[in-house]
């Protein structure tokens, strides 16, 4: 039986402007000789005078497109991101570690949108840090952004003396000094010891941590930062606590 969403998903895809395109486009595949040509031109003529059929009709195909790639992605992130356990791995976590919903970001610390979605991070984690633990992922884009690997790395070693929230705020706070290096300065501020810091930061074992994360990131076909899924659900669309509180609830009723 044809369910509900499908039908008005078939209704979507098959409206009459879209069938009239389609059909337009079997008569022109057909015509041949002088009278498909005659044809052709008027079918042609009808087009031209009625480009909003066409416009329908290729944005209803791109939207069939993104449902169904949206589809295999979360399904894909279901399956990568079902054993939690292994999923977070050894990467920070801010919020109810214990929590059912576990909010993943993949992130880049030189991305200015990754900047930009920091404080309503902030505020949703504040406001239900019972409830969800946001679990950070690295995501440097080193074909843009060349201080992203570095300021991944200097963000583990911070982790290593238990400051990595600290140590990623400064970060931020400081993304138009990245090409500055201040990563030492910002250790410092912090309060770091400096020799394991650099240790800790050239280390092989932060290097494969970061490489841990870049190929979690690239199963889940994470493009662009900042990405987020809600436990396996990607979430799409601008960020807001408005979204990010819909996704919550539906991501505990699902939990239940």
């Amino acid at each position: 039986m044809m369910s509900a969403t499908s039908s008005r998903r078939d209704d979507r895809r098959f409206s009459p402007r879209s069938c009239l395109v389609l059909g337009l486009g079997l008569v022109l595949s057909a015509c041949s000789g002088s009278a498909g040509g005659d044809l052709e031109a008027q079918v042609l003529e009808i087009i031209r005078e009625n480009p909003e059929v066409v416009i329908e009709s290729v944005q209803a195909y791109q939207q069939a497109q993104q449902a169904q790639q949206s589809e295999a992605q979360n399904a894909a992130a279901s399956e990568l991101l079902a054993d939690r356990e292994a999923a977070i791995g050894d990467s920070p976590q801010l919020g109810a570690e214990d929590a059912a919903v576990v909010l993943y970001e993949f992130s880049d610390f030189q991305c200015p949108f990754c900047a930009s979605a920091q404080p309503i991070l902030k505020e949703f984690v504040e406001n239900n840090s019972d409830r969800v633990s946001l679990v950070y992922k690295h995501t440097p884009l080193v074909q843009i952004h060349p201080q992203a690997v570095p300021a991944a790395l200097a963000s583990w070693a911070a982790m290593q003396q238990g400051k990595f929230w600290e140590y990623h705020d400064a970060l931020f706070e400081n993304q138009e000094r990245l090409e500055e290096e201040p990563y030492l300065e910002i250790a410092e501020e912090l309060g770091l010891d400096i020799d394991q810091f650099e240790a800790d930061a050239a280390s092989e074992a932060a290097a494969e941590a970061v490489q841990a994360d870049i190929t979690l990131a690239s199963g889940l076909g994470v493009s662009g930062t900042p990405t987020f899924y809600m436990n396996g659900a990607r979430l799409t669309g601008g960020l807001s606590l408005d979204i990010l509180e819909e996704a919550l609830d539906a991501a505990e009723a699902e939990a239940e």
